[in-house]
């Protein structure tokens, strides 16, 4: 990096810091969100108050960051079809035997993190994540053989977590419940549904970030 680079970069981070300490420095301090949220639990539908903040009172901030998942695997999809990765299998024993016992482990934990969001630290986001890290481990120890999904049942697995959240937002605005909102007693049934549907996406969606292009037709 030549200096004229590095003393742009050192003003760029200087501004940004300042910009920063600008706007948090005069913020008044305050109890955060905390009484709000535990004053409102018992009609949350969960029992874990980050997921009764992430699925209920703010459930529109958890679904556009689905959409923004969505939109960076449109994006990578556009730059053209991706090739397998690796060109062969990685040779040895050593990657298949992981791979037969790390993927059923990661299945069992990935189900566990979905079904504890409701009640501790859990949730689609890791659960997507942990089934999303067994598919990129599968992808590398057989790459050329695994059999590729149907485009149709691909995209749909993608797009499920999104579609759903929107229509069970919509349903609620259509309801009288607000947008995003649930009706009496049913707020655990759809957040279930939401998470579920979510952690098929996030998963798919890792491992179709990790391939970087579009599949075959």
């Amino acid at each position: 990096m030549t200096r004229a680079a590095s003393l742009a970069c050192g003003v760029f981070a200087l501004l940004i810091g300042g910009l920063l300490a600008a706007v948090l420095l005069p913020l008044p301090d305050n109890a955060g969100l905390r009484a709000p949220v535990s004053e409102h639990m018992h009609v949350s539908g969960v029992d874990h108050p980050v997921t009764a903040v992430l699925l209920n009172f703010r459930a529109y901030d958890t679904f556009l960051e689905l959409g923004v998942l969505l939109l960076a695997v449109l994006g990578a999809w556009s730059l053209g079809r991706h090739t397998p990765l690796p060109a062969r299998p990685v040779p040895g024993p050593v990657m298949p035997g992981t791979i037969r016992l790390l993927v059923p482990v990661a299945v069992v934990i990935g189900v566990y993190l979905l079904w504890a969001g409701s009640h501790a630290p859990g949730g689609a986001f890791q659960a997507g994540a942990v089934l999303g890290a067994a598919g990129v481990l599968w992808v590398l120890s057989r790459p050329r053989d695994l059999p590729a999904p149907p485009p149709p049942l691909l995209r749909l697995g993608l797009a499920v977590g999104a579609v759903l959240f929107l229509a069970v937002g919509v349903a609620g605005l259509l309801l009288g419940f607000g947008f995003m909102g649930y009706a009496p007693g049913q707020a655990y049934v759809f957040i279930l549904l939401i998470e579920t549907a979510a952690t098929v996406s996030i998963a798919l969606t890792l491992v179709a970030l990790f391939l970087g292009g579009a599949p075959e037709k």
